[in-house]
């Protein structure tokens, strides 16, 4: 019988667990989604969900769960949290049961090195960022491959060889695309779930710097203001590569998702950068910057700066963010999961007979 392939499934933001069901979706073999999912949609996945017990503070992190007695190969190890405790457990229950050909880690250095001491093999999910401390490290080191959501020439300068060494460049596995983009001169204005959201007064701010465009808000948006006719807020929506498509100029942060569907779009882009661990939307955004493929700002700019930031944008060459798109990135992401799975499953249990 063909041995399963787990897939954990971080919890912050959708965008883990959009690209988890999309890959998963193109393998071979089934595929088991792990991880927190409350507040996610998990209709879409395409094969069993484990829900695991959240093991999160309730005051939050920024070193909460012990910094200072913590092992330092840890990012994340609280004492006495029985959601941790269950969490970890259950996932050692999954395996147990399951005997899968190996889990893909999207991400979590923990659970990468519990992975690895439940003696199952990993592919571990490398975000962009300096992630060059110990625990990534450590987790890196105990995985079979790496795989990056990003093209190689987005690349951190101080990635250790060894570590592009075993990394597989997925290239950015944004969505499918059956027709062409139209472009009705708006501006498409996208927050993802994993940051704060927008304001409301610096968006009208910045629709009444550039009056004669219709600006297209998707995501939360906070505060009060009196809203220009020109911006229009649709709030949270499933899916936002329609306004992407019919926009002139995208503005956003530098999640994968955002990018993805920006260069899939061959779309002019302002990136904003949000703060991440690790530099992680900084970093790739200046990356973006440096081969000309967007225009990027640190923060939301003054009202005064849009038109500027604006002209910008529109003064790039699409081509440029457009070919760091490659349709079949996510095919081929799922060919090596597979391939690994397969080698994993020939080479069988390596203990004593």
């Amino acid at each position: 019988m063909t041995r399963p392939i787990g897939y954990y499934v971080h919890h912050q933001g959708a965008g883990h667990l959009h690209r988890a069901c999309a890959v998963a979706a193109r393998l071979d073999r089934p595929c088991a989604l792990l991880g927190t999912f409350a507040g996610l949609d998990t209709a879409g996945a395409p094969g069993p969900v484990i829900d695991l017990p959240d093991d999160r503070l309730a005051d939050g992190f920024d070193g909460r769960d012990g910094e200072v007695e913590r092992p330092t190969s840890f990012h994340y190890a609280p004492l006495a949290h029985s959601g941790l405790r269950a969490r970890m457990a259950r996932i050692a229950t999954w395996a147990a049961e399951a005997d899968p050909a190996l889990l893909v880690v999207d991400v979590s250095c923990e659970v990468a090195l519990f992975a690895r001491l439940l003696s199952l093999p990993t592919l571990v999910v490398r975000l962009a960022g300096t992630r060059t401390d110990l625990p990534h490290l450590e987790a890196f080191r105990s995985a079979d491959r790496l795989i990056a959501p990003f093209p190689e020439i987005l690349e951190s300068a101080a990635t250790p060889d060894w570590v592009r060494a075993k990394t597989h460049y997925a290239g950015l596995l944004g969505p499918a695309l059956a027709a062409p983009s139209g472009d009705d001169g708006s501006i498409a204005v996208v927050f993802g779930r994993g940051g704060a959201g927008g304001t409301l007064a610096d968006l009208a701010a910045a629709a009444r710097a550039l009056p004669e465009r219709d600006w297209h808000v998707l995501g939360p948006v906070t505060g009060a203001a009196a809203v220009p006719a020109n911006l229009h807020l649709h709030g949270w929506v499933a899916d936002v590569e329609p306004w992407i498509a019919r926009a002139t100029l995208v503005v956003g942060g530098a999640g994968d998702g955002v990018v993805a569907a920006v260069a899939a779009r061959g779309k002019r882009f302002v990136c904003l950068p949000e703060e991440r661990a690790y530099g992680e939307q900084v970093e790739k955004a200046h990356g973006l910057g440096r081969i000309g493929a967007a225009v990027v700002h640190e923060g939301w700019p003054e009202a005064s700066r849009w038109p500027g930031l604006v002209a910008a944008g529109l003064a790039l060459d699409p081509r440029r963010i457009g070919a760091l798109s490659e349709p079949g990135a996510m095919a081929r992401t799922a060919v090596l999961i597979a391939e690994r799975a397969a080698w994993w499953e020939r080479r069988g249990d390596a203990a004593p007979a």
